[in-house]
């Protein structure tokens, strides 16, 4: 289904507002702008890029799409699917309470009170990326459930990029009021392997005081195209966020993630997982954020890669002032299966509070030779003790996902780009 409508007064006004802002933005430069000291983008011309129009896009490409994410969901799963910048199914709102699952431009127009107080003011982030996205994004995703309200399905969240040399702008808002329980599942493929496109997505996320939001997002793009993200979540007083986050196609690009702990006893768990081969670049710019006393966060990023590729993580724990008794850790590791694979892993921390416990960890390593000798001397040959390795190495990062459907969907996954990777 095709759904087409017209901005409301004060969202309009916003469009506005970002297009005169982009006149005044700057693409980020090599090392001339902080976080981008790693991601070298001089060739990307945005202009060449135009924006696929509203209403063009072919429903037949979500169907016919080179791969899609999530083979087997659970029962009573609700869909809500965009191809280019057109939503071509959409799962049904259950009446004006909610909870609901619309296209955001639907919310914004029939639903402007639950949408207005969060749409921009979660994600903060001012960029030539940001603004486009607030000016040239359509039909989008929205999700809401009200107070106490438990939802007992996933949501799935799917955009397709079918239109060569076009950039797509998806965003995405998330609310959960006190007490809620959801799990959405949002995944983004393009229609064809050797796709070359841009996309340039936003994600907002409101966790209210003691609900909880399980957030998996997978992004299995053409190889030939560029991503960009910026991806923001507030979690409020006794609010649990889980939060797993997979780059696996795409060229080259960068997403900002940050995870803001704004409420006493709020907790933020991050799982983040890539593999990748041939040139492709991706770089994760994540920040965890104790904004209030007695929170917690637990990040986790771990990577394999194959060949002249390279992958990027800087991460950040910021610690205000009245920020005491938080607990954070943070960590990344990375497989080189080669020797022109690279990787660079920055943790850092910043930390205004005095009573606190703040960790991190990075490590960068080849195949350990001595795993490989055992493995061989038990008789193995070598290309099966090495995929072994890989796939055990892997596996650490999959215990983090919770027993159950999220856990058997994103082992798969998994497994199947390692495939790929390996050849």
């Amino acid at each position: 289904m095709t759904t087409l409508v017209t901005d409301p007064t004060w969202l309009a006004e916003r469009r506005a507002a970002a297009r005169a802002e982009l006149a005044t933005l700057e693409l980020p430069t090599f090392r001339g702008t902080p976080g981008w000291e790693f991601t070298e983008i001089p060739e990307l011309d945005l202009d060449a890029y135009p924006v696929a129009a509203a209403g063009a896009a072919d429903a037949s490409a979500a169907a016919d799409a080179a791969t899609l994410v999530f083979d087997h969901l659970p029962e009573g799963t609700k869909r809500l699917t965009q191809v280019d910048q057109t939503t071509v199914e959409t799962a049904d709102a259950t009446d004006t309470e909610g909870p609901l699952v619309l296209p955001l431009a639907v919310a914004a127009e029939r639903h402007a009170d639950l949408v207005e107080p969060y749409l921009g003011r979660i994600e903060t982030q001012r960029t030539p990326f940001t603004a486009r996205n607030d000016d040239a994004w359509e039909g989008g995703f929205f999700v809401y459930v009200p107070r106490g309200v438990h939802l007992a399905a996933p949501v799935l969240l799917t955009l397709v990029q079918s239109q060569a040399g076009r950039a797509v702008a998806p965003r995405t808002l998330i609310v959960l009021e006190e007490g809620a329980q959801a799990e959405v599942w949002s995944q983004a493929v393009s229609a064809a392997p050797e796709l070359d496109a841009l996309v340039n997505g936003v994600v907002e996320c409101h966790v209210g005081p003691n609900a909880r939001l399980r957030f998996v997002d997978v992004q299995d793009l053409s190889e030939r195209t560029w991503v960009f993200g910026a991806q923001r979540a507030t979690i409020d007083r006794d609010g649990w966020m889980d939060w797993i986050t997979l780059g696996l196609g795409s060229a080259k690009g960068k997403v900002f993630q940050e995870t803001s702990l704004d409420g006493p006893g709020a907790h933020g768990r991050v799982t983040g997982g890539y593999a990748t081969h041939g040139k492709q670049h991706l770089d994760f710019d994540t920040l965890q954020t104790h904004a209030a006393p007695n929170t917690t966060s637990d990040l986790a990023f771990r990577g394999v890669l194959a060949e002249r590729s390279h992958a990027v993580w800087r991460g950040m724990i910021k610690v205000d002032e009245g920020a005491q008794q938080t607990d954070a850790f943070q960590e990344s590791r990375n497989l080189l299966l080669t020797r022109k694979a690279h990787a660079d892993a920055i943790p850092g921390l910043e930390i205004a509070a005095n009573d606190v416990r703040c960790t991190h960890a990075a490590a960068i390593a080849q195949i350990d030779p001595e795993q490989l000798f055992y493995l061989r001397s038990h008789g193995l040959p070598d290309a099966r003790a090495k995929r072994l390795v890989i796939e055990g190495f892997l596996a650490e990062l999959v215990t983090r996902f919770e027993q159950g459907p999220v856990r058997e969907a994103l082992a798969e996954v998994l497994q199947r780009r390692l495939e790929a990777v390996l050849g």
